[in-house]
């Protein structure tokens, strides 16, 4: 695996559009750090004996709750919950900007 330095994690932050400061960038390094490492200790986990499956049921582990339909919030309540509306609408900060 390739090291995890200032200047790829600058380039995947840009990739990713999101925007770090110098503080951030290396809290996020020592972060990632450690979840590389992480996956890296989970490839050595011997699996060869485990048979490959695509849903928990499967292997009987598990089990969902069945899907129920309840009540829905009338508008005024759902609004007033919001943290944020204008005009019977919730308002949210833009996800996308180009000065990133």
């Amino acid at each position: 695996m390739s090291e995890l330095n200032e200047e790829n994690l600058r380039l995947l932050c840009r990739l990713c559009m999101i925007k770090v400061d110098e503080k951030e960038i290396a809290e996020l390094k020592k972060d990632l750090t450690k979840i590389l490492d992480y996956v890296e200790q989970l490839q050595e986990v011997d699996v060869s004996e485990l048979a490959p499956y695509s849903h928990m049921e499967e292997q009987g582990i598990g089990s969902l709750r069945d899907d129920v339909v309840g009540k829905p919030l009338d508008h005024q309540t759902f609004i007033a919950n919001a943290p944020d509306h204008i005009g019977g609408m919730i308002r949210v900060p833009p996800v996308i900007s180009k000065d990133v």
